[in-house]
């Protein structure tokens, strides 16, 4: 038998039901839970729909990063809300300011060995500390608070040998992006990434943050590192050397999947709009003006990303037609950057310092002008994601992006030795971190927090009711879409649509508009959406599931799904379906009337149904991939009614 890979280890230790063979449902036990205030607060009202009493993980953290412009009174009333969960529900509490969750989590919280799950995609960065880190719906975070396990397909182990060492100019940013120019966004679908081999050794833990954060944009379930010198220094300059415990593979493990990396020849490498898989050579496209440049977010969140940034301007002045801003991703490491005098730097050069969180990742401010190219160290490039409907959004490493603020043109960095007489940064960077745990607010002892009441503000609604679905169907087809498809466009991010995250009736009128604005006036029947492949990429929100909902959407036909919006779909009572031809997608149109006979007999005794295309006399071939326990959950009408049935059956 060959050894165990740091994956199988990891799963093993907290398998609660299933077997360990790729396609198989899984449970696992769910240690610690991550969540975010764009997402937490449909948490927080999943919670009390299931009665919750108190927390039941070994920890859960509530972070506010996303929602942090208070540009009238609803985002205020959002982070009272949250604040208020977490004292009663016994959550640990990140204050607004305090950054983005998953550096932050990796500083303050992250443990190798454990198993983590976040209502966030790039929940999968904490994989760089040897944990389990998956990304899913509100509602499965919701459901490990409670202290069910997390249900999942078992995926296959991905093993990708890096070797060499990364060469001046280029970093750990460039390692992703060629995961992505071979693979593309769903190559990584329906595996764990796990990178081995004797490159490891000249990566830091948060430069595998960078790699393991962006492994959701190959449409990844996880991304796993081992936890070794690497993670037990870092841990060590966090103060909590205590938490190090070695997670390595075995020397004869074997993978499902195999490839390799050769890091010393890695090249800089940048993401055209308006995807992260559309990859390229710096080189290839040097030269293209760019009118913003912005440093920060989740995908490079480390103080050595921001350093070197601040190292390459120093004593310079950026682009006069350039945009700089910068956006640290935590408090800590806004501290560290200004305690080494490279926030100094930075806004003498003429950066502009936002507060610490995702912002501009998320389209909350910072959204760049139509007609301009916005280079950015960021995860995500999809459509008026960063919001600007008509935008032109590249991801590129800092270095590049230092690069383009300092010429006002895509530039590769390795030029800037010629052109400015700048040599590679190496900044020097304190060995202990500034900041601990006292910005956290931690909970309430339990006998204190059942007296808490939520605070509710008036933006804050209830949960909808989500009814059965029923065995006879006629839905038209309100919409057809094509491939990759993303959640951001299904329930759009931004300022104009994120302040309304925790009020789902008047959320539900921005679903689908960056693609069709008049689909909320015509929605409210029960209905049907065609899709092409990998429908659903990107942001987990659970919101491209409930809010369509809300407005009659029952049944998906795609020719496939991203994980976790599939599994949102099923969450909320959609019954998401795939066409067996993938060559009858062009054979439907948008406005037929689609058909639907004796449902419940058919999802519960089949992988496969046929609907009847009434507009045309056609009939076509659906399979769908939900386990047993999935297809209950859709015909309960969701997750919740399903659940709370069972709670009551059971005497909870």
């Amino acid at each position: 038998m060959p050894g165990s890979s740091v994956t199988e280890k990891l799963i093993s230790a907290h398998l609660v039901d299933g077997r360990m063979r790729p396609g198989e449902e899984i449970a696992l036990q769910v240690d610690q839970t991550l969540t975010q205030d764009a997402t937490g607060t449909l948490v927080v009202q999943e919670l009390a729909a299931l009665g919750l009493d108190r927390a039941r993980t070994e920890l859960s953290v509530q972070y506010v990063d996303h929602n942090l412009l208070q540009a009238d009174e609803r985002n205020a009333e959002d982070h009272r809300f949250l604040h208020s969960a977490c004292r009663r529900f016994g959550l640990w509490y990140s204050k607004p300011g305090n950054g983005v969750s998953h550096p932050t989590h990796m500083q303050r919280f992250g443990v190798p060995g454990k198993t983590l799950i976040g209502s966030d995609s790039h929940t999968c960065a904490a994989g760089s500390l040897g944990m389990l880190a998956i990304g899913v719906g509100g509602l499965d975070v919701a459901m490990a608070i409670a202290g069910e396990p997390l249900r999942v397909r078992m995926p296959e182990v991905w093993g990708v040998r890096l070797a060499g060492r990364l060469r001046p100019w280029t970093s750990a940013k460039d390692v992703i992006l060629e995961m992505l120019h071979r693979h593309g966004v769903s190559g990584g679908r329906n595996r764990i990434v796990e990178y081995h081999g004797p490159g490891l050794a000249t990566l830091t833990a948060m430069d595998r943050h960078v790699i393991a954060n962006m492994g959701a944009e190959l449409g990844a379930t996880t991304t796993v590192f081992p936890a070794d010198d690497a993670v037990r220094r870092f841990l060590t300059a966090e103060g909590r050397a205590d938490d190090f415990v070695e997670v390595s593979a075995e020397q004869d493990a074997e993978y499902d999947v195999d490839d390799e990396i050769d890091l010393s020849a890695l090249e800089p490498l940048i993401a055209k709009p308006s995807s992260p898989g559309n990859v390229v050579p710096v080189r290839d496209v040097a030269g293209t003006p760019v009118g913003q440049v912005v440093v920060g977010s989740s995908a490079n969140p480390g103080l050595r990303d921001f350093a070197v940034v601040a190292a390459m301007v120093a004593g310079r002045q950026t682009d006069p037609a350039v945009s700089f801003d910068v956006n640290p991703t935590s408090r800590q490491i806004l501290a560290d950057l200004t305690a080494m005098g490279a926030t100094l730097d930075l806004v003498r050069a003429g950066a502009r310092i936002h507060q610490a969180g995702c912002l501009g990742c998320i389209g909350m401010g910072q959204a760049p002008a139509v007609g301009s190219n916005s280079l950015r160290t960021f995860p995500r490039n999809f459509p008026g994601r960063s919001g600007t409907a008509d935008d032109s959004v590249w991801l590129c490493s800092p270095e590049t992006a230092a690069a383009a603020a300092l010429t006002g043109q895509i530039t590769d960095p390795r030029d800037l030795g010629a052109d400015l007489g700048l040599e590679y940064p190496s900044p020097h960077l304190p060995e202990r971190s500034s900041i601990g745990d006292d910005v956290f607010v931690p909970p309430l002892p339990a006998e204190e927090a059942v007296r808490v009441d939520l605070v509710r503000g008036p933006n804050i609604s209830e949960l909808p009711e989500l009814d059965p679905l029923p065995d006879e169907l006629r839905a038209p087809v309100l919409l057809k879409v094509g491939d990759d498809v993303s959640t951001d466009e299904i329930s759009p991010a931004g300022a104009r649509a994120l302040p309304f995250r925790s009020n789902i009736p008047k959320l539900a009128e921005f679903t689908f508009t960056p693609i069709d604005p008049g689909y909320p006036e015509r929605a409210g029947a029960p209905h049907a959406v065609v899709g092409g492949e990998n429908y659903g990429q990107g942001s987990s929100r659970e919101h491209a599931a409930i809010a369509p909902r809300t407005l009659g959407l029952r049944v998906v036909m795609a020719k496939s799904f991203a994980r976790i919006h599939g599994q949102n779909l099923a969450n909320f009572g959609v019954l998401p379906l795939e066409f067996a031809d993938a060559a009858d997608f062009d054979r439907v149109d948008q406005d037929d009337v689609l058909v639907f006979e004796k449902l419940h007999d058919a999802l519960t005794t089949s992988a496969e149904l046929t609907v009847h295309n009434d507009t045309k006399g056609e009939e076509y071939r659906l399979r769908h991939r939900l386990s047993p326990r999935q297809v209950q959950v859709v015909l309960a009408g969701g997750q919740i009614p399903l659940l709370a049935d069972e709670w009551i059956s059971q005497g909870r």
